[in-house]
């Protein structure tokens, strides 16, 4: 007589009434990399791509080199925007203000000047669509969008409109990035091809 297999699911925590807090995000056990909080849920993300990696770290190294002192820039770090919502966008410049505790693990949206989201096939809805809208409502004054098209970047720039309180574009950038907000930056955008292009 054979016995069969005894196969494990995963045992997700069940969200309590109401939705998960930003504050449960550190709390809770197991959780996958890159877990973010979107309106009291849980979202989970696939693996990172060689192409996400390269633009995240394009943009981090860059704008860590240019941005003013008194400004800090991080990668894939949470952000508060309210009790039920602490995204994590791709790469954020904040106040050098709000860093001080080396053990945190999230900045307050009040303290973010520029969020950057770089598109995977699974983040298309909520990069162009749920993260832009709450970030706007959390006074984040500029918000890029990073496209793949074809294997080069394609950037998509926003600054948030004081009197509707909703972003509005400034520029849509293939190969080169120019601006003088939030801070001077021009960028060679061909530096995020493909490996295989870069080698050609």
């Amino acid at each position: 007589m054979s016995v069969e297999p005894k196969t494990s699911t995963p045992a997700w925590p069940m969200p309590p009434e109401g939705g998960w807090t930003a504050d449960d995000l550190d709390q809770l056990p197991n959780l996958p990399p890159h877990t973010e909080l979107i309106d009291g849920s849980l979202v989970f993300v696939r693996p990172h791509t060689a192409c996400h990696e390269r633009a995240v770290d394009f943009f981090k190294w860059h704008l860590q080199s240019v941005a003013p002192s008194d400004f800090e820039v991080y990668r894939e770090f949470t952000i508060d925007i309210d009790s039920q919502n602490r995204p994590e966008p791709d790469v954020i410049v904040v106040r050098g203000d709000v860093v001080g505790d080396p053990d945190t693990t999230r900045y307050p949206a009040g303290a973010v000047l520029l969020a950057v989201e770089v598109v995977s096939p699974d983040s298309v809805s909520r990069d162009q669509q749920t993260k832009p809208l709450k970030y706007a409502r959390a006074g984040i004054s500029h918000y890029w969008r990073v496209e793949n098209e074809k294997g080069l970047a394609v950037v998509h720039a926003f600054e948030l409109e004081p009197t509707t309180g909703a972003y509005t574009s400034v520029g849509i950038f293939r190969e080169r990035m120019k601006m003088d907000a939030p801070f001077p930056v021009d960028l060679d955008l061909t530096g995020i091809r493909t490996r295989r292009e870069r080698s050609q």
